[in-house]
């Protein structure tokens, strides 16, 4: 079944992506609409749209998907029900296409819910507490979405179409249609992890290292972000922008902070994910769709080869993911460490790797564009920070002596992982430059200063070095040492958002509901209630009991009243 699934995606990605070239390049688009049914005037309708944004963005999805599947073959190889596992990728991948092209909110929704209740599935697929606990976070967190994206239906039944499509110039001035750009807003930053949504994201990582490298490049926390993109026009009208913008930073600085105190492999990589959508959600703020689109793509490419190669040394490890036991990694797998390598620096923004076209772009119009000083400050610090994280990983797995068992040996010696890894790598270095060639044909042209045109490289540079110290042994043993503890539980935590969405808020919900439940179903409830009805009942039997028992008359007596009583009523 992986083959067959790997085939029909792989063939199926190439054709979109043929024809997402000939629709950019001819500016065409295709609108298919199916009217299913009609409710009070407004028609219900399964709506496809076909552009070169959806068909692109699709070809990509299958493409990575074909490779994560493939992966999976030699990863899940323990896995006693592998068609099961396949199934569940597939209707994942299923619901993110329905998300893609649909500009339609009813048709969004089923691919909303799907993400989200398919998410849940794979989350908990190892069954262990853990699992189960991120997949309840993660399913109650992306639930809040929901919700505004059904308030959102509703309330667009007053304009007789849910085609958000139709009404960016109609309607503007409606105060519908700005309750709508803020629920969508809302529903956006649940499910792509933007402050104070953003605990689930790291927690998702319980799930099979092949979901995640599907989850965190094209799928489920790109949703978000790909619907912004579609209603851009209404975030403009609006000057919804500030809001998000504010937003997107906090997140970028939270994330790229967070992940140089992790020490969980997989983790580190999720808040790297998270720090790239804050930046989409930046610059999708400013007012740069097309580059934010540009971004998500680019992204999607390496991030899938860094969970691949994240994935093949946990899978050599033997299900090791602490950093700590890494190390010397290049002499026993070089493919993954070339892979590894080429993902982290393309993540940096490296010259000339599919990660720099898109954010040195990205960077650049920051420093052409209106910010304020804040702004630009957490920009360009938030890379830094990425150069950091992704350094400090390199420094503790591939230098350095193995601190893994003395007398185990592992290497690249599995060939599907192999071969999905190839071909990612193949992509993420000539698909930057293909993509930019592609979406803008007519280059940007942007005048700076020599001082902040190398600005960018500067900060990565520092950064890397910043990495590097916090890697060493000196550095270390202060920063995470009795004296330091404070902050780096502050930082470490995601500025504590795991408790606050969790066991903060479950608190007062839960001790409420205990006091109610002593007061009311234990104790005036129980009262007044069943056992006090029973009570009474007990009481009034035994009671009339005893007059039957002591005196024979009095039993005589009721017996003919009974009697006489049916007789008349019988006669009537």
């Amino acid at each position: 079944m992986c083959s067959l699934s790997f085939f029909s995606l792989f063939f199926s990605s190439t054709l979109l992506f043929i024809l997402g070239i000939y629709y950019l390049l001819f500016d065409y688009s295709v609108f298919v609409e199916w009217e299913l049914f009609n409710l009070n005037g407004s028609m219900v309708v399964m709506t496809l749209i076909l552009d070169w944004m959806s068909l692109i963005f699709m070809s990509f999805v299958m493409y990575i998907s074909s490779l994560v599947i493939y992966y999976s073959e030699d990863y899940m190889s323990g896995e006693s029900n592998m068609n099961r596992f396949i199934i569940i990728v597939l209707m994942f991948i299923l619901s993110m296409g329905f998300l893609i092209i649909s500009p339609n909110l009813i048709s969004i929704l089923l691919g909303w819910d799907g993400l989200g209740l398919v998410s849940y599935c794979l989350v908990i697929y190892y069954q262990n507490v853990k699992s189960y606990s991120a997949g309840m976070l993660t399913a109650l967190s992306n639930r809040i979405g929901d919700v505004a994206i059904l308030i959102s239906i509703v309330w667009m039944l007053n304009f007789g179409s849910w085609n958000y499509i139709y009404y960016y110039n109609i309607i503007s001035d409606s105060f519908e249609m700005k309750l709508i750009t803020i629920l969508i807003i809302l529903a956006a930053m649940t499910k792509s992890a933007q402050i104070p949504f953003s605990s689930w994201l790291p927690a998702a990582m319980a799930a099979p290292t092949p979901v995640s490298a599907l989850v965190h490049s094209s799928t489920l926390v790109t949703a978000g972000v790909y619907l912004l993109i579609r209603f851009s026009p209404m975030l403009d009208l609006y000057n919804f922008g500030w809001f998000l913008l504010i937003i997107g930073c906090m997140t970028m600085f939270m994330a790229g902070l967070g992940a140089n105190f992790e020490f969980d492999l997989k983790k580190i990589i999720a808040l790297s994910t998270l720090k790239q959508l804050g930046l989409m959600m930046k610059i999708l703020a400013m007012g740069y769709s097309k580059l934010a689109f540009f971004h998500l793509l680019t992204h999607a490419l390496f991030k899938a080869l860094l969970f691949m190669c994240a994935g093949s040394m946990i899978h050599n490890l033997k299900d090791t993911q602490d950093i700590r036991f890494m190390g010397s990694i290049v002499y026993f797998m070089p493919l993954t460490s070339v892979c590894f390598n080429v993902s982290s620096l393309s993540l940096c923004g490296l010259p000339f790797l599919a990660g720099f076209y898109s954010k040195d772009l990205i960077l650049e119009l920051v420093c052409f564009s209106w910010v304020n000083f804040l702004i630009f400050f957490l920009y360009f610090f938030s890379t830094g920070l990425t150069a950091a994280y992704s350094f400090r990983l390199f420094y503790y797995s591939m230098s350095g002596d193995n601190n893994f068992y003395s007398s185990f040996c592992f290497d690249d010696s599995g060939y599907y992982i192999s071969f999905g890894m190839i071909f990612l790598l193949i992509v993420a270095v000539f698909g930057g430059s293909f993509l930019s060639w592609l979406i803008f044909p007519i280059p940007y042209m942007i005048s700076l200063p020599y001082y902040l045109k190398f600005l960018t490289m500067f900060v990565v540079l520092l950064g890397a070095y910043f990495g590097y110290l916090i890697s060493e042994m000196n550095l270390s043993r202060v920063l995470f040492s009795l004296s330091g503890l404070p902050f780096v539980s502050f930082v470490g935590s995601m500025w504590f958002m795991p408790f606050l969405s969790t066991k903060f808020i479950s608190y007062l919900p839960l001790k409420y509901g205990y006091l109610s439940s002593k007061s009311f179903d234990y104790g005036w409830g129980e009262l007044f209630g069943g056992q006090g009805i029973y009570n009474l009942f007990i009481y009034l039997i035994g009671y009339i009991q005893g007059w039957y028992d002591s005196n024979f008359k009095i039993y005589l007596l009721t017996f003919i009243f009974w009697m006489l009583f049916l007789v008349i009523y019988f006669y009537i």
